[in-house]
């Protein structure tokens, strides 16, 4: 993924964080899908679902980097 799109995705992932604690997992990927359209960047179910999931289960930071490599 280029640096830029990843920026924009962990922009994404930094708002989703700050606000997720017992938000469900449905939530957490659609606000996930939500923010990545905003931000013009396109993430597959499964980029979708990795990042959801390890913000669920980090509660803490999520560095998209990291969790799409």
């Amino acid at each position: 993924m280029e640096n830029e799109k990843l920026e924009a995705v962990q922009a994404v992932v930094d708002r989703v964080t700050s606000w997720q604690d017992g938000a469900t997992e449905g939530t957490v990927a659609e606000e996930l899908r939500k923010g990545a359209g905003e931000v013009g960047v396109d993430l597959s179910d499964d980029d979708v679902t990795r990042l959801a999931d390890a913000i669920e289960s980090r509660h803490g930071a999520v560095r998209a980097s990291e969790v799409l490599s």
